[in-house]
């Protein structure tokens, strides 16, 4: 059975689960901790209270001491990644399994730049299909020699989730493939872009929850960061979150982020967005594509970020998400331990031997369909034909990995290849030279790195990739070791060349490569030329530039300042009080001020109920009408409910709002005793009979002259705004433009408009789709205040307030209602209700969810009233009288009036 406080996550993938097997059944499942579990502390009651059912698993996280009595916790960092840095291979005889390090892996090295008091521990799946019967031992075998903890997918949960999904969706989409194909995914294998499948997805998920299950076996989350890795696992921290809302945790995505148009297209694109948002911090190699993600949130979420400082951050409910932008770096002690082996000596030997008298271009590529071969290939042939004088003298060596996933593409991508090479063999080739070597096969590392230490140039040509630390791994060969033990023939300075694509996540690191676009083959075959052609002074400078900058940003530099940014941002959010709500992938954890709460109904209810002279203060847009609504008049509903709220002689009801009096005065006409407020309290009016009041001084509107062109230039220039010209304001609407076109067109209205109206008594101010111009001195604070004054020198001086809005402009409100008692212009102990609507930081002391809520308190409150039987009265017969209704009969509750 899977556990309840999971199942509307899992719920996506109803109907295709159960052929899965249950993922987290009464029996414990192979590959699980069982007897020996890690040490594990638990310090903070409640935080669990949603584990399954079964014995096993509550025996394993309810408990409040690790199974190993220990005087102290130690910080630890859960590294969770698709795979371990472990290679498994079975032993000769068949019986069990041997495991070791895999030197090549990133995770295993970024261990260089973790704090020495810090254990690391590893969590993902093994290169290795392990038998169900022996995933136990191979669990206990990992944890206690490897500090890994395997992840056990089962073969047809892998092969959708990782295959079909991550690289036939996921991969080609965030590499800026769009899918193009309408119809199912082929039964042969995934094809790179192709349709979404939802079943693909629901596999995604599964297997993410698996991960998760994992996590908390070893998890100590007073204590633990989680340090979660790519694009395979983007589901797991809502899964983390969820069960854990103060965990310490980071996300680092390798591969490029697509921009907006791009990533538009999925299907799921906010629910990935908002699981990624449940992280502390998330990590890019660029810029780049850190811009494209925070495009995403604010074209979709509707979220900004900021930048203070130097961190960009997001605000998300109250808690700040950071964004880290670092490159990562390559292992310098790896490399060199390696260049020091006598197998590479005597390998370079061999290369410079094969290649003498001859310039030697590398390319090292995995076989993808993104890494642009055939393009390199093409723009050689170019070279060859346009600048005849390195016909048998340049040499392009092209290493081609193994392909990662498979599928048609591949085998059409290595044909395309293979034609390639042939045809450039056969045109330029001559006896003991060939223009093209073409290794199409997996290379040990030693003959990799002596390749590279022979190579002129390295040529990158892929058309997206989201790091590729080839170049790194080139300059450090180049380099060679310290001088004290480099070899005589290798003495002397050292020089490299780079042609790299501008479209991987190193370029902009590389500031001394010739950089290219793939597909001008004709511009990146100059620049070949141009890269083996410069001089050997100019080629020594680019090299000493690019090895600076590589032998300081190595991957322990990297995984150092990831860390150091976790914690900062960790520490930030344990100052504030959280609790996590929402369902599925739209739960969230809200950071709040501590006396911050939820309205209660019957709390209002009672101090209504005691109290006699009332004063209730209501914003319009997005607090009695949803911002969204098309339709934005007052409901029959909720003019009844103002109407009876009003008619009470204890109460006091405003509308407090930046609508021109105009519009509120038609909306309300049938409201006699409301109270307006108009353009933020500019215009005040106490009935419906009284003469509109002006609460400062005439205005001078002659700045209008100046604003009004201004804001006329950028309406014209953003499709889908424009203005509305109140009596003492002007307001620029962008609530229907392109939101990031328009933000940043606001951005630049409300600069431009300071500076024209620099020395204007107007106040220039941005808030929800809006820029608006009003006249000083004017705010819906001074308003509450204004208000609560006047019922203090009539004899009335309140004793209960309420005060909702939703917006910037009602916190002015908010932070008058909170200095009421302080300057004595309400009766002691006056209960005071700020509220706003929906959770997110603000200086109200309440929150109702949305405008349904705030009507529904307003309607509790109407039937709590005491309408006045002479205003009542007085009221129907106002009514009355502005209605034509001849001879019809009219019934208003218990009075019956007569048409005349």
């Amino acid at each position: 059975m899977m556990s309840r406080s999971y199942t509307n996550l899992l719920d996506l993938a109803a109907g295709n689960f159960a052929a899965l097997g249950p993922a987290g059944g009464g029996r414990r499942r192979p590959g699980s901790f069982g007897a020996r579990r890690m040490p594990r502390v638990m310090t903070v009651p409640g935080t669990l209270s949603e584990l399954d059912d079964e014995e096993d698993e509550r025996a394993a996280t309810s408990s409040v001491a690790s199974d190993v009595p220990s005087s102290a916790v130690c910080e630890r960092l859960i590294v969770v990644a698709n795979q371990l840095p472990v290679v498994a291979r079975r032993r000769p005889d068949g019986r069990g399994w041997v495991f070791s390090w895999d030197d090549d892996s990133l995770l295993l090295r970024l261990r260089d730049g973790v704090p020495d008091d810090m254990e690391v521990l590893f969590i993902g799946t093994l290169r290795a299909d392990v038998p169900a019967a022996e995933q136990d031992e191979v669990s206990q075998t990992l944890i206690d020699g490897f500090r890994c903890a395997p992840v056990f997918l089962p073969p047809d949960l892998y092969d959708r989730f990782y295959q079909n999904f991550c690289k036939g969706y996921l991969w080609p989409l965030f590499h800026y493939m769009l899918p193009f194909a309408s119809g199912p995914p082929p039964k042969d294998g995934p094809s790179r872009g192709g349709r979404f499948d939802r079943g693909s997805w629901e596999a995604y998920v599964l297997a993410n929850k698996h991960f998760f299950e994992k996590v908390v076996e070893v998890i100590n989350p007073e204590d633990d960061y989680v340090w979660v890795h790519d694009y395979h696992l983007m589901a797991l921290p809502t899964f983390l979150r969820r069960r854990f809302n103060r965990l310490r945790l980071g996300f680092f995505l390798h591969s490029p982020f697509p921009s907006s148009e791009i990533y538009r297209s999925l299907p799921v694109r906010e629910e990935i967005l908002r699981t990624m948002l449940n992280c502390d911090l998330i990590g890019f190699h660029t810029f780049d594509y850190a811009r494209h993600f925070l495009s995403c949130c604010s074209r979709m979420l509707g979220i900004e970020y900021q930048s203070k400082r130097g961190y960009i951050g997001l605000d998300y409910f109250g808690r700040t998400v950071g964004i880290k932008i670092m490159p990562v770096g390559i292992h310098m002690g790896q490399l060199q331990s390696v260049l020091r082996l006598p197998d590479m000596q005597c390998k370079v030997a061999e290369l410079r031997q094969q290649f003498e008298g001859k310039t030697v271009l590398l390319g090292m590529d995995d076989m993808d369909i993104f890494k642009g071969i055939n393009l390199k290939l093409l723009a050689f042939e170019y070279m060859l034909r346009m600048h005849p004088k390195w016909q048998g003298r340049a040499v392009l060596v092209q290493i081609v990995n193994p392909a990662r996933g498979k599928g048609k593409d591949i085998e059409f991508i290595r044909a395309e290849i293979q034609d390639s090479c042939e045809r450039i063999n056969s045109e330029f080739g001559q006896p003991g030279y060939s223009p093209i070597v073409f290794i199409d096969q997996n290379v040990p590392s030693v003959v990799k790195l002596a390749y590279h230490t022979v190579a002129e140039c390295v040529v990158v040509t892929a058309v997206r990739d989201g790091m590729n630390l080839t170049p790194y791994e080139y300059i450090v060969c180049r380099q060679g070791l310290p001088s004290s033990e480099s070899a005589p023939e290798v003495s002397g300075p050292r020089k490299s060349m780079l042609v790299v694509s501008e479209f991987i996540g190193c370029s902009p690191s590389l500031s001394g490569a010739i950089r290219v676009n793939p597909w001008n083959t004709e511009a990146t075959a100059e620049s070949l030329n141009e890269a083996i052609s410069m001089s050997e002074r100019e080629k020594q400078l680019r090299h000493e530039k690019h090895y600076r900058y590589v032998s300081t940003h190595d991957v322990a530099y990297w995984s150092r300042s990831f860390i150091q940014d976790l914690e900062r941002a960790c520490k930030d959010h344990f100052r504030k009080p959280c609790w996590g709500i929402g369902l599925g992938f739209g739960f969230r954890v809200v950071a709040l001020d501590p006396n911050f709460a939820k309205l209660s109904f019957d709390s209002i209810l009672m101090s209504y109920g005691r109290s006699k002279s009332r004063a209730i203060f209501l914003d319009y847009d997005g607090t009695l009408v949803p911002q969204a609504s098309i339709n934005q008049r007052p409901s029959e509903e909720l003019v009844s409910i103002i109407n009876t709220l009003c008619l009470d002689r204890n109460n006091i009801v405003f509308i407090v709002s930046g609508r021109s009096k105009a519009s509120l005065a038609s909306m309300f006409s049938s409201c006699p005793m409301l109270g307006i407020a108009a353009e933020h309290g500019y215009f005040l009016r106490w009935t419906q009979d009284e003469e509109w009041q002006i609460s400062a001084q005439s205005p001078d509107v002659g700045w209008m002259q100046m604003a009004e062109p201004v804001m006329n230039l950028y309406t014209e220039a953003t499709d889908g705004s424009y203005i509305e010209t109140k009596e003492t304001a002007l307001v620029w609407h962008h609530q229907d433009a392109d939101q990031g076109f328009a933000s940043s067109q606001a951005k630049e209205m409300l600069d431009h408009l300071e500076r024209v109206l620099v020395s204007e008594a107007v106040v220039v101010k941005s808030g929800q789709f809006i820029v608006e111009v009003k006249p000083q001195g004017v705010s819906k604070g001074l308003v509450a205040e204004k208000m609560l004054t006047s019922m203090k020198e009539k004899g009335q001086q309140a004793d209960f307030v309420l005060c909702i809005g939703d917006d910037r402009s009602d916190e002015d409100m908010f932070e008058s209602i909170a200095d009421a008692m302080k300057r004595s212009i309400v009766a002691p102990k006056t209960p005071l209700f700020a509220c706003t609507v929906g959770q997110k930081p603000s200086k109200a002391k309440f929150y109702l969810d949305d405008t349904y809520e705030v009507v529904s308190m307003l309607s509790a409150l109407a039937e709590a009233s005491e309408p006045d039987p002479t205003d009542l009265a007085d009221d129907l017969a106002t009514s009355v009288s502005s209605l034509d209704i001849g001879d019809e009969q009219i019934q208003f509750g218990n009075i019956r009036i007569e048409g005349s």
